[in-house]
């Protein structure tokens, strides 16, 4: 087995095909076939023609947040939050804090919309990178209405009314998710009929996807990087219909790598609901995902390591060089590919 370096996964990506903007209809955008030994260019409309009956497509159905809020603290000085999760607790919120010189434990935060932010020390310990506050009221509440969507880094606007419905999926239901799972935001009404009318099922699970998505990997021993931590939910009707699809011989189609990580936490641990942390590079053994759709990502990130992983790395590295020859759009709003599990990931 190939010991793997982060320069494995690294490529040239010009900036002019990360996307900025979504396509001007969801399911408008293309489609890399890359089941075969060859790359095959399609339209997204064309995935329920290449998926069978009896196959079952798997969602993540989190629900992106407004997670971003501004505010100041009380020398005056501008920062922003990005709330990663709302704790159990009262209405306290573990956040990301971007400030030029941080507050002291105990300030009282003024944030735009006019709530209180108090800083109530680090999270998860002293030492951690994220910050523990206490908010004057509801976080849900104030985050819709005074909070911002949480466009990804590498979209270099601010967000408009336009990300909040298009950077959510049209089956988004359980808040939690800074981050949108992208490869579904291609889906639209009429994908999903046609899937229907050709006999794919379909089902979900949750993972609500924190902003440590974007988090990069610092050491060429990728083996030394450590993956933030992430809540997911195999509910136990989707456990049955995995298992249905299984006797029937259909196949599992994963929407997404959110959901790839989501089932093969379940299929690893045998938890269906709980914390997941898992890192899946080459040479991890896949037990429930047959097929992936996916968008494509970050240069030397863990989501290309995953792809790598499922597909076979020659395979998808030979497939982002494809993508990038022939001007794929790249990233959160960007184009999705089609993937099967290579025999290696069995």
């Amino acid at each position: 087995m190939r010991n793997f370096t982060l320069g494995d996964f690294d490529f040239a990506l010009p900036p002019q095909l990360i996307a900025q903007h979504p396509a001007p209809e969801r399911s408008a955008s293309r489609l890399l076939d890359g089941t075969g030994t060859a790359p095959i260019d399609r339209g997204f409309r064309e995935l329920p023609s290449l998926l069978r009956a009896g196959d079952l497509l798997v969602f993540n159905d989190t629900k992106v947040v407004k997670a971003r809020l501004y505010g100041e603290k009380p020398t005056g000085g501008r920062l922003e939050l990005l709330v990663e999760r709302v704790l159990p607790a009262g209405n306290e919120v573990v956040a990301h804090m971007k400030v030029s010189k941080k507050p002291a434990r105990g300030a009282v935060l003024r944030m735009d919309g006019g709530f209180d932010a108090t800083l109530l020390g680090r999270w998860p310990d002293e030492d951690g990178p994220l910050f523990h506050f206490a908010f004057s009221g509801e976080p849900h509440a104030l985050m819709e209405r005074h909070g911002h969507m949480p466009l990804p880094p590498y979209i270099e606007r601010a967000d408009t009314a336009q990300d909040e419905s298009r950077y959510q999926t049209v089956f988004a239901a359980r808040p939690g998710a800074v981050a949108a799972p992208t490869a579904a935001l291609h889906f639209d009404a009429a994908v999903l009929a046609d899937l229907e009318a050709r006999g794919v099922r379909r089902t979900a699970v949750t993972l609500h996807v924190g902003a440590g998505t974007f988090q990069p990997v610092k050491t060429e021993n990728i083996a030394e990087h450590r993956m933030h931590s992430e809540w997911y939910d195999v509910p136990p009707a989707t456990q049955q219909a995995i298992a249905d699809a299984r006797a029937r011989g259909g196949r599992v189609v994963a929407a997404g790598t959110t959901t790839v990580r989501t089932l093969e936490s379940w299929a690893q641990s045998g938890h269906a609901r709980g914390e997941t942390s898992i890192f899946i590079t080459p040479g991890f053994r896949f037990r429930l995902v047959d097929l992936l759709v996916t968008n494509f990502h970050l240069p030397k990130s863990t989501l290309l390591m995953l792809v790598s992983a499922f597909a076979g790395y020659e395979h998808a590295m030979a497939l982002y060089r494809h993508a990038v020859a022939t001007h794929y759009r790249f990233f959160s709003y960007g184009d999705a590919m089609l993937l099967a599990r290579a025999p290696a990931a069995n």
